[in-house]
Order: C-alpha cells, then sequence, then structure tokens
C-alpha cells in the first residue's frame, strides 16, 4: 500500500501553514503543533529536516520558528516527501535488487507507467496549490494514461 509516513504528512501540514502566513511572519512549532494536533518532539524533528535541506529557514529570537526558505509555488510536494522519507519505490521491480521474476513479469511496464504518473502528481502539487482556498482554485490534476 502507497501511504505517506506521519513524517511527511506532518512536514506538508507544516509548509502549508507556513505559505497561508505573511511571507515575513514565522511560526514556531509549538503553534504548528497545537494548531493540529500534531506531538511536537515529532514535528520538531520533522521542522529541523525541513530547514538542514533548505525548505525552511530558521528564525531566531523570540518570536522565532520557521518560515519557507522558498516561493510555495517552487514547493513540490514530491520534494517534500523525498526530504523526509526518501524515494518513493512503488514496488521493488524499481529497486537496484530487481526481483527474481523480471524474465517473466507482465506487470513492470504498467507498473513502472503508474509510478511515473504518481511521481508526476506529486511534482505538479505544490505548497501554494495545498493552500489555496478549495473555492478559489481548479481542480487537483489528475492520473491520466497510467
Amino acid at each position: 500500500m502507497l501511504k505517506l509516513t506521519k513524517k511527511a504528512d506532518y512536514g506538508l501540514i507544516a509548509l502549508q501553514h507556513l505559505a497561508t502566513r505573511r511571507p515575513t511572519r514565522s511560526a514556531s512549532a509549538k503553534e504548528i503543533a497545537d494548531t493540529y494536533g500534531i506531538p511536537l518532539p515529532l514535528l520538531a524533528k520533522v521542522l529541523q529536516k525541513l530547514a538542514r535541506h533548505g525548505l525552511l529557514t530558521p528564525v531566531y529570537g523570540t518570536n522565532g520558528g520557521y518560515k519557507l526558505a522558498r516561493d510555495p509555488r517552487a514547493i513540490s510536494a514530491l520534494e517534500v516527501i523525498r526530504t523526509l522519507d526518501g524515494p518513493i519505490i512503488l514496488t521493488s521491480c524499481f529497486t537496484h535488487e530487481g526481483c527474481y521474476q523480471s524474465g517473466r513479469c507482465g506487470v513492470k511496464e504498467p507498473l513502472r507507467r503508474i509510478h511515473e504518473g504518481i511521481l508526476g502528481l506529486l511534482g505538479s502539487i505544490t505548497i501554494s496549490a495545498m493552500s489555496e482556498d478549495r473555492a478559489e482554485t481548479s481542480p487537483l490534476p489528475v492520473l491520466e494514461n497510467v
């Protein structure tokens, strides 16, 4: 089953929260955790990792916390998920280990297309798009030709 980890889920929530703020305004890990009912210790680790990878900028001082390091239109869901969870692998066909059935398998190519479709979809959804009000946005892209 393809499922986001809690880290990826919390990272996307935090970035979406920050994208809805004025660009110069930061939010603390505690504020985000309290707003969404996220465990603070795990969220703090997620935010630190996102900062280490250049997606967030730490803000020091009494009103410190984190703010987006880049425009939310330039940060994709795929980038966030890969930063927090590593590569997305749909099946072992796509790993270096390969599969002992690769010579007889008839689903490798269809699975590759599904995998590429999922990566393409996640790469096309930006934090900005996730942050816009549903009433004002067009629907999110759908997988086609998979």
